[in-house]
């Protein structure tokens, strides 16, 4: 079945069969109730949106962000279909339902493993080099795959059998590492944000994207409906939603987290903001030898981003806009938030939600929608003055929380962790002799990875590549693809905690023989 509305449901009129009922009526509805019913979702609440917070509450974690990120969508699909020009702009593109855009945003993070980007990129470079997995692992991807494949809470016990709108609005880089469409995004003079591949691994593929071989038939599926409304490499409108909504939650929450827990520092932000603010015209005529050798000084680094901004994104970037946004953040950030030092008390708290609460507003009021978009844009944009904020709120955080070194220290034991794990699975998986006892759901995972890429095997050969290009071919290449998917997928099931609880029991440090690490 086809359809050419991508408003439809995609769904089997018996959809509620085999004891499946749901509480809703409307579609997108039902899809948003079946995303938050799944233990997918649940784990998300033991899993690290920058740091590992413990159980203090003071930072987020991926399902306090995920619901964040999707109040936020809900806000700005409001104000789109709210004004009968941008909603009738919004139709032509192929709709935006409030409440598919908040389904995506509710899933947009399920597919995240243990310890956040770090263990992304960690399974990354496990999936290719020791499984030879040529798309690796991406936890857009990763989130598709749950939603149309590994997930079994829908009716068919294939996925959650979600509507058209809301798959594809999940698909926030709606191409694949190498395979779709065709021609593909990362070949064009301009990529889409995301689509490049790696300036350090040319002929791997696109850096970011949302869909691994496995899915390339539920990916075609649900964008069909969008075909001669966007491009072929262009988000859906509730996408864009999506993905506007994740950046603006992003670039405020987390100078949150780090303010109330007293690793955003007042002096360090002000000396660099203020530093760039003062002294933009002496800055910008240093040549890029000597800004990258005088970085750690204070303005650099801010003018490396504005010349970085200059490549990458001409078509909204301007100085005037950059030097206010950067004055902004200094008032209401630096002699604002950061002047006073977080207390825990009741005026602190107020100060940090009002924090928060002003500058939802204020991006949320920026948003607007684009009939011709550059590539590097989604049909939705912030004007420029916002768009500029983020890219200088988002700064702040890369600049003097990610770089931090000991928090390189902290997620290089992580790390090494996943790595170990990883190790241990596979060598469970190769022990003939414990084959049997190997826990259940991995048991499975192995059977539906064998099911799939036998079946690519069979009917599309040529989609079977490995990690350097070479065809993979034969039962035991075919064998060995799916062992590796289905660690690969069972590790990024895991929380932080379970991933720990997991290596110590495989390890044997673990006194109780009982344990519910690796039970989904």
């Amino acid at each position: 079945m086809h359809e050419t509305d991508p408003r439809a449901a995609r769904r089997d009129p018996a959809s509620s069969a085999g004891g499946f009922t749901d509480l809703a009526t409307s579609p997108f509805r039902i899809d948003r109730d079946r995303i938050i019913a799944s233990p997918f979702f649940a784990r998300l609440g033991g899993v690290t949106q920058v740091v590992s917070g413990g159980d203090s509450g003071l930072l987020h974690n991926r399902l306090t962000h995920s619901l964040k990120v999707a109040q936020v969508a809900r806000a700005i699909a409001e104000r789109i279909t709210g004004a009968s020009e941008s909603a009738e702009l919004a139709a032509k593109l192929g709709g935006c339902d409030p409440d598919a855009c908040e389904a995506a945003a509710l899933a947009h993070d399920l597919g995240h493993p243990p310890f956040g980007h770090l263990g992304e990129q960690t399974l990354d470079r496990l999936a290719r080099h020791r499984f030879g997995l040529a798309d690796g692992f991406e936890g857009n991807a990763q989130t598709f795959r749950i939603l149309t494949t590994t997930d079994v809470r829908g009716p068919s016990a294939i996925g959650l059998d979600l509507t058209t709108a809301v798959r594809a609005a999940v698909l926030k880089y709606p191409w694949a590492r190498l395979h779709r469409p065709s021609p593909h995004p990362s070949a064009m003079a301009q990529p889409p944000r995301g689509a490049a591949e790696p300036d350090d691994a040319p002929g791997t593929g696109s850096s970011k994207f949302s869909a691994y071989v496995t899915e390339l038939d539920d990916f075609d599926q649900s964008r069909a409906p969008f075909a001669g409304r966007i491009e072929q490499w262009q988000q859906t409108v509730e996408a864009s939603v999506m993905d506007t909504a994740d950046d603006i939650a992003y670039a405020i929450h987390d100078l949150q987290d780090f303010h109330r827990i007293g690793v955003l520092q007042h002096a360090p932000v002000a000396a660099e903001l203020g530093e760039w603010l003062e002294h933009a015209v002496e800055l910008a005529g240093l040549d890029d030898a000597r800004l990258g050798a005088e970085l750690r000084r204070p303005g650099r680094s801010l003018e490396r981003m504005r010349r970085r901004m200059h490549l990458k994104d001409g078509w909204i970037v301007d100085d005037e806009a950059f030097a206010a946004a950067v004055a902004r953040v200094r008032h209401e950030l630096v002699d604002g938030l950061l002047a006073t030092g977080f207390d825990g008390s009741t005026e602190a708290e107020q100060a940090t939600a009002a924090f928060s609460a002003k500058w939802s507003s204020r991006l949320v009021d920026g948003v607007f929608l684009l009939s011709s978009p550059s590539t590097r844009s989604g049909h939705l944009s912030l004007r420029p003055a916002q768009w500029h904020e983020v890219q200088v709120l988002k700064f702040v955080h890369r600049r003097f929380v990610l770089l931090r070194p000991d928090l390189a220290l902290h997620q290089r034991g992580q790390a090494s962790l996943v790595t170990t794990l990883v190790d241990a699975l596979e060598s469970w998986l190769l022990d003939r002799d414990e084959v049997s006892r190997l826990p259940r759901r991995l048991h499975d995972l192995v059977e539906l990875a064998h099911d799939e890429y036998a079946g690519i095997a069979h009917a599309a050969p040529e989609l079977l590549v490995g990690a350097t290009g070479e065809r993979v071919q034969g039962p035991d290449a075919v064998r060995s693809l799916a062992r590796g998917r289905a660690v690969v997928d069972f590790v990024a099931s895991l929380t932080d905690r379970q991933a720990v609880t997991l290596l110590d029991a495989l390890s044997g440090r673990s006194g109780q023989p009982w344990s519910d690490s690796f039970v989904l």
